[in-house]
């Protein structure tokens, strides 16, 4: 056993691979189709500004989740990348390739393409179901309370038959497997165990932290948020969503820290079983060779860290 870690870390799966992020660098490292493991390593770039709002409740998760999409669509446009070179045929894998540079035009660009494709993407998933709850439900009944909570329960049905779908094909079934082979490798480090793959496998593939607690928290959240406020016409009820929605991403960041800090409360723990629950399908059970992977991406981005800062 090592020393009990106090640093909290958090990651993401990427295409055949995990990316970790440190305190000082973001660290993704994918198996390729020969078995070698290759990383891309992208060191962070330290803002004052970004630390000192970092720090606001509220006003930290709406930063932090805009942060976490322009990083994370780099490091995915990288494992992308690296999959379509493996899986090309060899006549196309033998012409000369011109060496791309990931200069800071380019890493902006992605980045503002992730940025984007989350608020758009989270735009579709707020607005589609409340028009689908007008549709069906708009004159049966006056109550707001009401046309909300059906408003929620479309909203999880539409992300349960979403993510059930997609986790049907071998390639995004693989991405939940190292989805999963990311959480063991937090788990077993914030319990202090050795980083092997017989100790990390022993550890469960859910956690209080990951990103699939949040989505489904902003769909609880909204409910309660959306209740304080009543609207006329369609029209009202739609500029009412989008105008709320900084407010319900960062409650439902400030309610993900809560939870995770009461996860170890006997009572209070279930308190993140909506989020758990959602995590039986946004992640799988990784065989070994993942967990090594994500093992790999760990240590890398430590191992780094500490080459900044030693202490």
């Amino acid at each position: 056993m090592s020393e009990q870690p106090t640093a909290i870390y958090g990651g993401q799966a990427v295409i055949e691979g995990v990316m970790f992020a440190g305190k000082h660098v973001h660290v993704t490292a994918v198996r390729r189709k020969d078995q070698q493991i290759t990383f891309y390593e992208v060191p962070k770039k330290p803002s004052n500004f970004l630390q000192k709002v970092k720090k606001i409740p509220f006003i930290r998760g709406i930063v932090g989740i805009v942060e976490s999409a322009a990083k994370g669509s780099q490091h995915l446009t990288y494992s992308a990348e690296a999959y379509a070179e493996d899986e090309s045929g060899p006549e196309e894998a033998a012409k000369p390739k011109q060496k791309e540079r990931w200069n800071l035009t380019m890493v902006l660009g992605v980045a503002l393409v992730g940025v984007l494709s989350f608020v758009v993407g989270k735009l579709i998933f707020t607005l589609v179901p409340a028009f689908v709850e007008s549709l069906i439900f708009g004159q049966a009944f006056e109550n707001k309370i009401l046309h909300n909570l059906l408003e929620g329960a479309i909203k999880i049905v539409f992300l349960l038959c979403y993510l059930w779908f997609i986790s049907q094909t071998p390639l995004i079934k693989r991405l939940f497997q190292y989805h999963g082979a990311e959480h063991k490798v937090i788990s077993a480090f914030e319990a202090g165990s050795d980083l092997t793959v017989a100790d990390v496998q022993k550890y469960s593939r859910l956690h209080y932290r990951c990103g699939s607690s949040f989505i489904i928290f902003t769909v609880l959240v909204g409910v309660i948020i959306y209740s304080f406020f009543t609207w006329d016409t369609m029209g009202e009820r739609i500029v009412q969503r989008i105008l709320l929605l900084p407010v319900v991403l960062g409650v439902s960041y400030e309610v993900l820290r809560w939870t995770n800090a009461l996860r170890d409360i006997p009572v209070l723990k279930w308190l993140g079983a909506p989020g758990l629950w959602l995590q039986l399908l946004t992640t799988k059970e990784p065989n070994d060779d993942q967990v090594a992977v994500s093992i790999a991406s760990f240590n890398r981005m430590r191992e780094l860290d500490r080459q900044v800062n030693p202490s």
